[in-house]
């Protein structure tokens, strides 16, 4: 082969190469796609939104209702309200059922995987009382801790599964953020400044979840269809659980009575 037929040659090799892509002016770009999307982890978590089941029921109170206990505070925290605060470990409702029980799924889910969600749960210091008294939380899901009173409070959380924290907050404004890595039911969480501030957090592997309010109520959306073991705790009156089948687009109705003698 002559010397000019052989660089024809490889002229055309190489505009046919640069016409495909091949040359600088469009690999970099076209290869770092494949990279970035293989690089970015995947999802294990199940998509809930597909599943239509529902449990709802009330917590009643079974017994006489105690009347309600004037939380003591010093003078300091006590400026903050106007009125008798009143202490939160047992808030009886005034249809009779029980405020502050986290309900949640206990078993049945299986090897099902779910995402903890992005957004945080709101964790707040005000009037020198935790709010919520009584909160849920998935594993991995960030805590944003707020402190709204102008003077140092001190969030002091007790697991037995997870790693402790315990940091001081001197500020108004101040906020900390904080995730739990283990399903645990529950986390104590304290106030060393002022011992009257207590809280407990719920940990879950899933979002199937619920905390009772001033009707006692809860209610568990998007289950798949199934059978499922519902717990139910309270800070004073234990555990109870009560077992449920689910099919889809079917809501069941599961009640608690807790109470002294419980």
């Amino acid at each position: 082969m002559s010397i000019k037929t052989l660089i024809a040659a490889l002229v055309s090799s190489l505009l046919i190469l640069f016409s495909c892509g091949g040359g600088d002016g469009g690999s970099k770009e076209s290869a770092a796609k494949p990279q970035a999307e293989e690089s970015k982890p995947a999802s294990k978590g199940t998509d809930i939104s597909m599943y239509s089941g529902t449990v709802t029921g009330t917590v009643n109170f079974k017994g006489t209702a105690p009347k309600p206990r004037r939380l003591k505070m010093d003078t300091e925290c006590g400026a903050f309200h106007e009125g008798t605060v009143f202490m939160e470990n047992v808030v009886v409702n005034d249809n009779n059922s029980l405020k502050w029980v986290f309900v949640y799924v206990k078993e049945g889910l299986g090897d099902k995987k779910f995402d903890p969600p992005s957004k945080p749960v709101v964790f707040d210091q005000h009037g020198c009382q935790y709010k919520p008294h009584i909160f849920g939380v998935q594993v991995g899901q960030p805590i944003e801790i707020l402190n709204s009173d102008p003077l140092l409070h001190n969030i002091h959380a007790l697991p037995n599964n997870n790693r402790p924290f315990n940091f001081g907050m001197p500020k108004k404004g101040d906020t900390r953020e904080r995730s739990f890595n283990k399903p645990e039911v529950m986390v104590r969480i304290k106030c060393d400044v002022h011992p009257w501030m207590g809280a407990y957090c719920g940990v879950v592997d899933n979002p199937y979840y619920s905390v009772t309010g001033d009707d006692g109520t809860f209610t568990i959306n998007n289950l798949p269809a199934g059978q499922y073991v519902i717990e139910a705790w309270h800070e004073e009156y234990g555990t109870m659980t009560q077992t449920v089948t689910v099919g889809d687009n079917e809501t069941k109705a599961v009640d608690f009575s807790m109470g002294p003698s419980s």
